[in-house]
């Protein structure tokens, strides 16, 4: 069935995308991968192209376009192209809106126009060593000194940590306050006393950097502070529908490209004298992976145009959990499949299918991890 999502302006910006990948991406992920970061230059590119800040208005240098289904475009074809180390979506869609709807005045002016040109990199810090998905865990303290906070604490598994010019912390500024004592806090590159530690070796996402993140002493400026005291608890569940439906359109493009690229492989490879499409056992596989993503396809689809609807009051939690855990275990679901199918040569790390299965993985992971997603969508409906 055709998709209704897209306006002839979407495909266009998709082209636009595509070229973007073929020149300035591609060409030199390889590289990326070995050294497991992507190249400043690479951000500074897709400022130019106009590629970062879609939503933040044009009088502080971004595209001034709320429609988020051009997000969607970007998640899209950067899956398609497996190439999800320049980490475009998390610094548009997930940290984009919390400097464009918490911003003071003066914050917007100081941090946006880098952010949208790529001379200012992102990254939130929210993952502790002992506190993953439960907020109330997160031990990494705010002391409040006057006129600035010092903060104290570490982070892990940070995403542009390595290369992040500036970090929204999550941090206690109320020690008794549980989940409703955090602050966001931002910290600037330079800041004395923040350390980044290891770029982490991970199983997949290669040129991806992914940091461990220390806070010593660390004086963060009062204007620094970001939305209301005590109010992190709340800025980030308001966000988060909006990140875990980004990760939704990610996992189903990344599920229907390995279906794509299975589907010929099965039609060219032979075995017992045949294409292994003439086997029952392999049609059945695919047509039941056809199915599966077809279904994913339509639901996520409706959620992005809930989330983009003018009149509506966006996608709900619920919703977007659900579009995240299921698009998410459907993509590992077909990874895992897909590469059975290509046999040896799925192993191979030179093979998209192999890649697919790695940088895929933390799909179910990150954003809140598939149990969560099940518990929130549980209580929904149990209380």
């Amino acid at each position: 069935m055709k998709r209704q999502l897209y306006t002839a302006d979407h495909e266009a910006f998709r082209a636009t995308v595509r070229t973007f990948l073929d020149k300035e991406v591609l060409p030199h992920y390889p590289q990326w991968e070995k050294d497991g970061i992507v190249a400043r230059e690479a951000w500074l590119a897709a400022g130019r192209q106009g590629l970062l800040g879609l939503a933040v208005d044009e009088e502080y240098g971004g595209g001034g376009n709320q429609d988020f289904r051009y997000g969607a475009v970007l998640a899209e074809e950067f899956t398609r192209a497996g190439a999800p180390g320049l980490a475009i979506g998390l610094h548009n869609d997930i940290i984009g809106p919390y400097l464009t709807s918490l911003g003071t005045e003066e914050q917007k002016r100081r941090w946006l126009p880098g952010f949208c040109s790529g001379e200012i990199v992102t990254a939130i810090a929210m993952t502790e060593p002992g506190a993953g998905s439960d907020l109330q865990g997160i031990r990494t303290t705010a002391e409040d000194h006057g006129d600035h906070w010092v903060l104290n604490g570490s982070k892990t598994f940070i995403s542009n940590g390595i290369l992040a010019d500036l970090v929204i912390v999550v941090a206690r500024t109320t020690p008794e306050g549980g989940a409703h004592g955090l602050s966001l806090l931002v910290v600037e590159r330079g800041a004395e006393g923040f350390e980044r530690g290891r770029n982490l070796d991970k199983i997949g996402q290669k040129a991806q950097d992914t940091a461990e993140l220390f806070f010593k002493d660390v004086r963060v400026p009062k204007e620094n502070l970001l939305g209301e005291l005590n109010g992190a608890f709340l800025h980030l569940m308001t966000n988060l529908a909006q990140e875990r439906l980004a990760i939704a359109v990610a996992g189903i493009a990344g599920a229907e490209h390995l279906l794509e690229i299975t589907t010929r492989y099965v039609k060219e490879r032979e075995a017992f004298g045949r294409p292994l499409a003439r086997l029952q056992h392999i049609r059945f596989e695919i047509a039941e992976m056809a199915t599966e993503c077809a279904v994913t396809r339509t639901f996520v689809d409706r959620c992005i145009e809930e989330h983009t609807d003018p009149e509506g009051a966006g996608l709900d939690a619920v919703h977007a959990s659900m579009a995240k855990w299921w698009a998410t275990e459907l993509q590992k679901r077909v990874a895992d499949r897909c590469l059975q199918l290509h046999g040896g040569y799925g192993y191979m790390s030179e093979f998209p299918v192999a890649r697919a299965y790695t940088d895929g993985r933390i799909q179910t992971i990150y954003g809140g991890t598939t149990e969560i997603m099940k518990e929130i969508i549980g209580r929904s409906l149990l209380g």
